[in-house]
């Protein structure tokens, strides 16, 4: 099965009627007024702003609860942290919803996913006046442009969801501040926060959470997107996950998934990114990648695997993947996440960050 005419046909079907009842139509510019950006990236897919509903404070539930049955061990969730509090966001809601704003945790949070660009980024809103986020229907270079739901619904901005910015409307130039984010499978995530709460799937919405919509589009050698984008960055094939750091531009640096899995289902790598050292554990069996700033308590550590676990030479203290010290002198503290780190898949990685640093061990 080819995926590109499911495509076009699944956000034909989810996207049905925009508030005025009929779909958008005319040129792109039409809809978004005046970028800060090359329109010749940007598409619209024909689905209506909206078309693909953003959720708001849905429902949260154990992981042990039945509601949250729809979710298999293998399938991938975002996982944070807020105020102590463990919650998951699973693919399975994102790949029908896209955004989930979150209003009462005590920061005004957006939870995105982009399927097309496999690329998950947490936000926090208050950059954006604290406004929702919604799905605009427009894609950049096949990646996510979000919206904000302005109080008086007509100085509308659009948001670049992997470059995390304002690019067109009266907030263009304004950054969404990053906020700390994993991406792991589910098992992995409540292994890790066996107290966690994840989305139910009573969510309000008719939706079939267990299927994937997108047929056989993640796969890793499939070159196929939406919409054309030129040649492909052939060092990896075009689906393959990696966790990438931005760096000024169109540079960073990206850690491929099979890469990091090549010294074992465990592996530590330190690097330096934006003349920072930056430290990246790997766990295959949660197929999990999360960067960290190597420093406690204004000590540099150094990190290996040994015997399985993560500890750093300096205290032979052991660490999780998440960061935290579980044993040894320096049980309990936390490594800080880097926060502008995130998973994406590599043809869209290489596309938004042309001068990026591949990183192979």
């Amino acid at each position: 099965m080819r995926p590109i005419p499911f495509l076009i046909l699944g956000l034909s079907v989810f996207g049905c009627t925009d508030e005025t009842g009929v779909f958008s139509s005319g040129p792109v510019e039409d809809r978004i007024g005046s970028c800060s950006l090359n329109v010749a990236g940007l598409h619209d897919t024909g689905v209506p702003r909206d078309g693909i509903p953003a959720l708001s404070d849905p429902e949260l539930v154990p992981a042990n609860d039945g509601r949250a049955e729809y979710i298999l061990g293998h399938q991938r969730v975002i996982g944070i942290e807020v105020t102590g509090q463990y919650i998951a966001v699973p693919h399975n809601i994102l790949w029908w919803h896209e955004i989930v704003n979150f209003n009462a945790l005590g920061t005004p949070l957006a939870v995105t996913y982009c399927p097309l660009t496999g690329s998950s980024l947490v936000f926090d809103r208050n950059p954006a006046g604290g406004a929702e986020l919604g799905v605009s229907g427009l894609l950049l270079d096949n990646n996510l442009i979000m919206y904000d739901r302005a109080p008086n619904g007509t100085d509308v901005s659009f948001w670049s969801q992997m470059l995390g910015e304002a690019k067109c409307g009266p907030q263009s130039g304004v950054a969404l501040a990053r906020y700390p984010a994993v991406e792991m499978t589910w098992d992995g995530w409540r292994s890790l926060h066996p107290d966690t709460r994840v989305i139910g799937e009573d969510t309000g919405y008719s939706r079939d959470y267990r299927r994937y919509p997108y047929g056989g589009y993640e796969a890793l050698d499939n070159p196929e997107t939406l919409y054309p984008q030129g040649d492909h960055d052939i060092r990896r094939q075009p689906k393959e996950r990696v966790l990438g750091i931005p760096g000024e531009n169109g540079g960073g640096i990206a850690f491929p998934f099979l890469a990091l899995g090549r010294p074992g289902i465990r592996s530590v790598v330190h690097e330096i990114s934006g003349g920072e050292p930056v430290v990246v554990f790997w766990d295959g069996v949660a197929d999990g990648a999360v960067a960290f700033r190597p420093t406690v308590q204004g000590q540099q550590l150094t990190f290996a695997v040994e015997g399985g676990r993560y500890v750093d030479r300096q205290t032979g203290s052991e660490w999780a993947l998440d960061g935290e010290a579980v044993s040894g002198d320096l049980v309990g503290e936390r490594l800080p996440k880097v926060s502008e780190a995130y998973v994406a898949f590599w043809f869209a990685w290489a596309r938004f960050f042309p001068n990026t640093t591949l990183w192979l061990p």
